[in-house]
């Protein structure tokens, strides 16, 4: 029996121009990875006796798992947002900007806010949904910003934006 879920919130379609070319292309090399799978599928099929077959069992596991990421991928990429151009006020914070904030103790943090798709921590790449990238948007330069953590509020001065970087 599946537990239910409920439907998780729509998130924002915009993504930039290098998020939405990362998304084709992953969805081009999971059809070819989906061909390969599938001919792995049917030789591990004909071995015999399915239900104590590794391979088969794995490879059916497998195939699940990039039919689910098409799914999404063919869905989302019609609904998507390219956001190509730079905004006219390039003082405040936009989609697409790289923008970094001060905290109390002096520590500087970058931060680049982009889509839903294409967030990645490591880089510093947070999506325009986050709870921080909400809190910085249509800010400037020298405005405090406030955002709220389970740790509790967490203050930070905005002392750069920048759009298009090397850091990309």
């Amino acid at each position: 029996m599946a537990r239910w879920r409920p439907p998780s919130s729509k998130s924002s379609p915009y993504i930039t121009a290098e998020g939405a070319e990362k998304l084709q292309a992953e969805l081009k090399s999971l059809w070819v990875r989906r061909a390969d799978v599938t001919r792995h599928l049917a030789a591990a099929a004909a071995e015999g006796d399915r239900s104590e077959n590794a391979e088969y069992i794995y490879r059916k596991k497998e195939l699940r798992e990039i039919d689910r990421r098409i799914r999404y991928l063919q869905k989302r990429l019609p609904e998507i947002k390219v956001i190509a151009h730079l905004p006219s006020d390039r003082e405040r914070v936009f989609f697409g900007a790289w923008v970094t904030l001060e905290n109390a103790d002096g520590e500087e943090s970058t931060y680049r806010i982009v889509g839903p798709d294409e967030f990645d921590p490591q880089k510093g790449w947070i999506s325009v949904d986050s709870p921080m990238a909400r809190a910085l948007l249509k800010k400037a330069i020298d405005d405090e910003v406030v955002v709220n953590t389970p740790a509790g509020p967490l203050r930070c001065v905005l002392v750069d934006i920048r759009y298009r970087t090397e850091k990309s």
